[in-house]
């Protein structure tokens, strides 16, 4: 099987047997999608809500910003065949480690920015597991959908 690593700001959709998986999720957000009936599945390490802080950046990874990310995830998936109809979305992450003031409160920012793409795009969110204070490595299998995250201690399917 193989594993493709998605780091900060990366995303990637893909068939087969393998796996995608991302690491160390404080207030980042990933955004899974997985449709059954072809196999594909798509993953997004979001690192910032808004790409107008930083065009450049955005222009030349999309994934960091969740406005221009998303996008790119979606039409990926939409290039492998997948279709609503069959595919589920889930968001994983988001959580405030050090900002015990919410003076940035960059992972509900984040999340606010997913969800209210995924409104916007229609798509509706299966399950997610996000916010607390906790870190969190995610991995899809691509021939199952099997969804697993972990947190170094534990370990729980979503």
């Amino acid at each position: 099987m193989t594993r493709r690593d998605i780091g900060i700001g990366d995303l990637e959709v893909a068939t087969g047997d393998g796996e995608l998986k991302t690491y160390a999720l404080g207030s980042c957000v990933a955004v899974v999608v997985w449709d059954a009936a072809i196999k594909a599945g798509g993953m997004i390490h979001i690192a910032l809500p808004e790409a107008r802080i930083n065009p450049e950046k955005a222009a030349d990874k999309p994934g960091y910003f969740a406005d221009t990310g998303l996008a790119v995830l979606f039409d990926g998936m939409a290039r492998l065949g997948a279709s609503r109809k069959t595919s589920w979305v889930k968001v994983i992450g988001g959580a405030s480690f050090f900002d015990t003031k919410n003076m940035f409160d960059v992972g509900r920012r984040n999340l606010a920015a997913v969800k209210e793409f995924l409104w916007n795009a229609g798509f509706a969110v299966a399950a997610e597991d996000v916010g607390g204070a906790k870190s969190r490595t995610v991995a899809l299998s691509l021939s199952t959908g099997e969804l697993i995250i972990s947190n170094g201690s534990q370990r729980w399917s979503l």
